[in-house]
């Protein structure tokens, strides 16, 4: 369940500082505290994979309810976002992608593109993203498949199909 006023970390590479100025303005405006702004403001070009490992990190620490993340076209982010274990970062380009990400998969990371949409599509989003609620029931089963899967588990209980035996040994 999100808090109706959340703790947020929120990071971006360069393309992102923008927004991500914006973005704590709205969300403070809002009341929603920012602990964690990781936006790097001397206009020099910066890597991604290590401010998308801090915010992932302090929202899997419990530091952060949730987690933003502004970078260039979002790829990458989510990828990085995504190694660290009880993250589910989903990339935020399209309403859909944003009720499927929060409804379906409770991500706690949401991963905006730049280059992909605009400022007020991505304002638009955010509001959108933290206003849906995760609807549990088969998705809270595969929320625990996809834990299990992270914990190295093998097999993952409950599940109603089955992997093609084919598939089986290169998932090992």
């Amino acid at each position: 369940m999100m808090p109706d006023l959340a703790r947020i970390a929120i990071a971006g590479d360069h393309h992102g500082v923008r927004l991500i100025d914006r973005i704590v303005g709205v969300l403070s405006a809002r009341g929603h505290h920012v602990v964690l702004d990781l936006a790097p403001r001397g206009g020099t070009t910066v890597d991604y994979p290590p401010l998308c490992a801090a915010v992932a990190r302090a929202v899997a620490r419990g530091d952060a309810d949730l987690g933003i993340i502004v970078g260039g076209s979002g790829q990458g982010e989510v990828i990085a976002c995504n190694k660290v274990r009880a993250i589910r970062a989903g990339l935020a380009y399209s309403e859909f992608s944003v009720d499927i990400s929060r409804g379906n998969n409770d991500a706690n990371v949401m991963v905006i593109g730049t280059k992909v949409v605009d400022d007020e599509t991505a304002l638009t989003l955010l509001d959108r993203w933290l206003a849906t609620p995760f609807k549990g029931g088969v998705h809270a089963e595969r929320i625990a498949q996809i834990a299990r899967i992270e914990s190295g588990l093998s097999g993952a209980k409950g599940t109603r199909a089955r992997v093609p035996s084919t598939l089986r040994a290169s998932a090992r």
